[in-house]
This record gives C-alpha cells, sequence and structure tokens, in this order.
C-alpha cells in the first residue's frame, strides 16, 4: 500500500497528463489495441449489459465494448482525474455514442451500489493505485454474480525497456534509490502470483491469464522526449521539475541508453503485458 499522501500526487499527476494522452489518443491506440482488443474479447460483453470501466484514461478500450451492448445496455465510463474524465467525453460524443455514461470516480471507493454491473474493464489501473486490493474488492463488490473483470497491467522491467530504461537512468542521475517493489507503480503488478493473489483475496478467480508483446515506435528521438516529457506519468512531471541543465543531461543519457533500439526508422521499444480475465 501507498504512503500518506500518495493518492493526491497521483491525482495531480494524471490530471496534468490528461492532455498529452488526449492529443496523442491514436498513437496510443495504434500501439497498445491489442492489449484492450483481448481484454474485451475476453469479456464479451452482450447486449442490454452494463459495463464499468476503472482508470479508463481518455476511454478507448471502453469505447471498443460499446457496440456490443447496443442501445439498452451501457458503458460507465470512469477516472479519477476529471480532466482525463472531460478528454473520454469529448471523444465519446465525436464518435456519436449514445451508450456511454461518464463519471469522475475512485476506483478504491466506487460511489455505485452492489451488484450494478454486467462486467469491469481496467486497463493499466490497478498497479498505479494506493492500494490495488481496495480497489479489486470494490469490483468484486459491484459486480453481479457471474460477471468478469478483465484488466491488464505491465510485465517486469527487464521485458519493458521503453519504461524501465528511462525510469533508471532518471534514478542514477538523481542518485535516488531504487522504488519498493511493492509500492505504486509502473511494474507493482508484474509478477503473476502478485496478480493472482490480489484477486483471490478480493474474491475473484483468475479464469485466464496471456501475455501480449506491445511496440511503442518513435519516428526519432525527438518523438520519444515528448513522450517521456508529456504521456509518461510520474517520469514525465520528475523531469518537468529538474533545471534546464539537468534536463539536457538527462536527456543525452536517456539518448544513449535507447541507442540499442534505433533502426533506419526511428525507435521500437519493446513491451510486455499481462492480461486477466477472472470472474
Amino acid at each position: 500500500m501507498a504512503g500518506p499522501g500518495y493518492r493526491q500526487v497521483s491525482f495531480d499527476v494524471w490530471q496534468r497528463m490528461a492532455a498529452g494522452w488526449d492529443r496523442e489518443r491514436r498513437w496510443l491506440w495504434d500501439a497498445s489495441h491489442a492489449v484492450s482488443e483481448w481484454m474485451v474479447e475476453a469479456l464479451a460483453p452482450r447486449p442490454g449489459q452494463t459495463i464499468l470501466e476503472l482508470a479508463a484514461g481518455t476511454g478507448e478500450t471502453g469505447f471498443a465494448a460499446a457496440a456490443a451492448l447496443g442501445d439498452d445496455g451501457r458503458l460507465i465510463s470512469t477516472d479519477f482525474a476529471p480532466n482525463m474524465v472531460e478528454a473520454a467525453r469529448a471523444e465519446s460524443q465525436r464518435l456519436g455514442l449514445r451508450n456511454v455514461e461518464h463519471r469522475a470516480l475512485d476506483a478504491e471507493r466506487l460511489d455505485l451500489n452492489d451488484d450494478s454491473v454486467d462486467g469491469v474493464l481496467c486497463r493499466w489501473g490497478y498497479m498505479l493505485m494506493a492500494d490495488p486490493g481496495a480497489a479489486l474488492r470494490e469490483t468484486r463488490r459491484v459486480l453481479r454474480d457471474g460477471g468478469g473483470l478483465a484488466l491488464s497491467v505491465w510485465g517486469g522491467p527487464n521485458r519493458n525497456p521503453w519504461a524501465s530504461v528511462p525510469g533508471r537512468v532518471l534514478l542514477g542521475y538523481t542518485d535516488a534509490p531504487p522504488p519498493d517493489p511493492a509500492a505504486p507503480g509502473i511494474f507493482a503488478m508484474a509478477d503473476p502470483l502478485r496478480v493472482r493473489s490480489l484477486l483471490s483475496a478480493a474474491e475473484l478467480e483468475v479464469q485466464r491469464m496471456e501475455e501480449l508483446e506491445v511496440r511503442w515506435r518513435f519516428e526519432d528521438f525527438d518523438a520519444y522526449w515528448r513522450y517521456l516529457t508529456q504521456l509518461a506519468g510520474a517520469i514525465a512531471i520528475a523531469i518537468a521539475a529538474m533545471s534546464d541543465h539537468d534536463r539536457r543531461a538527462l536527456r543525452e543519457r536517456v539518448e544513449k541508453a535507447i541507442e540499442d533500439y534505433r533502426s533506419d526508422l526511428g525507435y521500437e521499444l519493446p513491451g510486455v503485458a499481462l492480461n486477466t480475465l477472472a470472474a
């Protein structure tokens, strides 16, 4: 569980990241759609059902499920950062989706009735929450009997250099201690055994668990640096707080560190997501 103050820090981070995620939603979807499509296929939403998406960000995963729900069904698209909620709302309106409700909700304290939804989607959310166990218990509380949860988290740092390399360089440059592996963060639920344990404690049983490859492509280093400084959550905030001198020095170190992933087409950094269906 996170220490005091984490929720507010996380809230501030994702409020600030919303504009970048909204602006780059097409690029993000192109890289990650296989993860979301697996989740939707595994959950198998049906017409007339109510599906809840937690930590929806700009909403694409839930939107991929909305068509299956029909006019009588409902997608409740939620995030605890209101700026993310508004970005998702604007996109659903642009797409003409009429069966989507947008709400700012904290997944650890859901303002929803017991047994009120037929399925839950959560892509890359639980691992960042202050208390994922509490969030999963809340998920189980609002799920109707027979309902399912499709979630995705990231695998280990050695299999996700797109995120672990800049994080390692940043820690080395600032001489900061390594983070507690159990603390909230991108790799907090990388161990399948921890995922199973958290789900079991919430009275949810794993039905399927699979790894999916993700490839993050950047046309040049400037594009990768924009990602790090405008979309990369806590790393982006840490970089923004640096002096110009330190920021330039860090940029040079990161560029050198990802040299192995450069080609004539730019940069391609691999990743692995861990997807799970539970019920």
